[in-house]
């Protein structure tokens, strides 16, 4: 359950609090997690305003940002965006499995309502640096997954994030990027038109304050809200060293689902997703269907098993199948020669051979058999 909305004269307080140590603070910190949840954020915040010598060192590292420390309203406005915190009806609940390592608060932005967007999601990540083959199988399945009624949640970044949002769009399918900057920055700023876009279906999310910077370790934290957020998480293409493996053990740390897409034996590109399956127990998928199979409702989500198409033989005992590969293609024979081609007795032969003329799979005349021609009637 979500925490309860905090008591007091000015509940807004500490939403205010938690949006401030959140500037303070890199995001995954866990000590404040701890601290916030048995304090308060606004007792912790005091505590690092007033924090001196013999303080706790931990305090001291909050500190160093105090003097840029903005009013996060006007910023939040100017930015285009709302701050949601975890007793809001809007916070996803599966946020909450991160436990000390939840994000403080969101900033988000865009038409949708977060909890709803979130609801029924599949996180689709992979590498920036993807080829062609990924960049299409990531556009394909959000596409795939998105017209069965799902969300799309990924990193907004290049490369196989980039196309999971587009296969998202495509087909009106709702999409959230969470960034490792602020919502307000396009990054990258080649993507300017593709975050308008995921605003415009779902939202685009951040637990970093407007105006904040990427940094590669922003990058990692952000994986973490990924994977919580969604039922489970396809890496569609990543090398063996991959921010996209590393949304897969978040995703599996928090007991979600992880699946992988497989591609070339040959490609570095996807060696990581061999691996995810090779040695941690991911499950191989090659489309939408494979997807919502492991992470949707029973019955409502669950497809029909893949099989090749229907043959002339399906279905064919034994016997009748021993008859019909003694036929030959061309010449006509006798029943007691295909019989003991096929080790059987005249009267099985005949039964048999009854059988496959009523299939169309033989054809006899005069007492003598042959294999039916496709096509050709007997």
């Amino acid at each position: 359950m979500p925490p309860a909305r905090p008591a007091g004269p000015d509940p807004e307080e500490e939403r205010a609090a938690r949006a401030a140590l959140a500037r303070l603070a890199e995001p995954g910190d866990a000590w404040l997690g701890r601290a916030v949840a048995g304090l308060g954020a606004s007792a912790v915040l005091e505590r690092v305003r007033r924090a001196r010598a013999g303080e706790p060192e931990r305090l001291a590292h909050y500190r160093v940002r105090l003097p840029s420390l903005d009013s996060d309203t006007e910023l939040t406005r100017r930015a285009g965006a709302r701050l949601v915190a975890p007793w809001d009806d809007e916070w996803p609940a599966a946020l909450d499995d991160l436990g000390e390592r939840a994000p403080l608060v969101l900033w988000v932005s865009g038409d949708g309502r977060l909890d709803e967007v979130v609801g029924r999601s599949v996180a689709v990540v992979g590498a920036r640096a993807c080829t062609a083959y990924g960049e299409h199988v990531a556009a394909e399945l959000a596409a795939g997954i998105g017209d069965r009624g799902w969300s799309i949640v990924s990193g907004g970044a290049y490369g196989i994030d980039a196309a999971a949002h587009r296969g998202a769009l495509a087909v009106d399918a709702p999409t959230v990027a969470v960034l490792a900057c602020g919502v307000d920055v396009a990054y990258p700023a080649a993507h300017d038109i593709l975050l308008a876009a995921v605003r415009a279906a779902g939202a685009v999310v951040s637990e970093m304050p407007p105006g904040a910077r990427p940094t590669r370790v922003r990058f990692l934290h952000r994986n973490r809200v990924i994977a919580a957020l969604s039922r489970g998480t396809v890496v569609v293409e990543a090398a063996l060293r991959s921010g996209a493996l590393n949304t897969a053990g978040h995703a599996e740390e928090l007991s979600r689902v992880v699946m992988a897409v497989p591609g070339p034996v040959t490609s570095e590109s996807s060696a990581g997703c061999h691996e995810l399956v090779r040695t941690r127990g991911a499950s191989l998928v090659t489309r939408a269907a494979d997807v919502l199979d492991l992470v949707g409702e029973l019955g409502s989500d669950r497809s029909d098993l893949r099989r090749g198409a229907d043959r002339p033989t399906d279905g064919l005992d034994p016997t009748a199948m021993r008859v019909l590969e003694a036929l030959p293609l061309r010449r006509q024979v006798p029943a007691d020669s295909i019989g003991r081609v096929a080790g059987l007795d005249p009267g099985t032969v005949l039964r048999a051979l009854g059988l496959l003329r009523s299939l169309g799979l033989a054809e006899g005349q005069d007492g003598r058999w042959r294999r039916a021609s496709p096509g050709r009637p007997d």
